[in-house]
């Protein structure tokens, strides 16, 4: 099982990472730029949780790992030739945000439900929940606010709401399947929520009042 989290966990910090960097380029950012939010996004969450989960320090400064992985996601994002096949081509910009995204989002809202019930006591659903939730859009918030965009779980798609069903999902499932079979039903089901939210352009009603 450890080693089927730490994959997870990679898996969910390149592509945080890479949509971090994404942003970074789209606001035309150099370097250091792409890699600080590249970095934030793909960790920024999981320090939220570990705060919350009274872990200090958070487990992003115990090990490196995972900010290494970020550095050298965010790097290879801002190669020349991946960069610039990225930055002229919209439509394979708008996919490739989106897929990883959605990715991280899956992955990481099932690992704040896995973080939650290893280190914490308390191991109410209420709890679970806000934790896999904080865990999945926190680095997004973080990535979107340094950015100067209205974070993206405010605005767009079906986002914050995917989360949310994925960590109900998780740990309702957790008391009856296989770990590994809750965190990946929950990781599947953000995913299509996401990706289906995107195509049919699904969104929660929105204030558009005028006075």
């Amino acid at each position: 099982m450890e080693i089927f989290v730490n994959v997870l966990e990679l898996i969910g910090t390149v592509a945080f990472a890479a949509s971090g960097a994404l942003i970074a380029m789209k606001k035309h950012m150099d370097l250091l730029g792409v890699i600080v939010l590249g970095v934030v996004t793909a960790i920024g969450g999981g320090i939220l949780r570990d705060l919350i989960l009274g872990i200090t320090p958070p487990l992003a400064f115990r090990d490196p790992t995972c900010a290494i992985v970020a550095i050298g996601t965010a790097i290879v994002m801002f190669i020349p030739w991946v960069r610039h096949g990225l930055m002229h081509n919209g439509r394979l910009f708008d996919a490739v945000l989106l897929v990883m995204d959605s990715v991280g989002l899956g992955v990481f809202t099932a690992m704040g439900i896995w973080n939650a019930l290893s280190f914490s006591p308390d191991r109410s659903t209420f709890l679970l929940v806000f934790v896999g939730v904080l865990t999945g859009v926190g680095g997004g918030v973080i990535r979107d606010v340094l950015a100067g965009d209205m974070p993206y779980i405010l605005v767009k798609h079906i986002y914050a709401c995917a989360s949310l069903l994925g960590a109900v999902a998780c740990a309702l499932l957790w008391r009856c399947l296989p770990q590994y079979a809750a965190m990946l039903i929950a990781i599947v089901l953000v995913l299509v929520i996401r990706l289906l939210s995107a195509y049919f352009r699904w969104n929660l009603p929105r204030a558009n009042d005028v006075d």
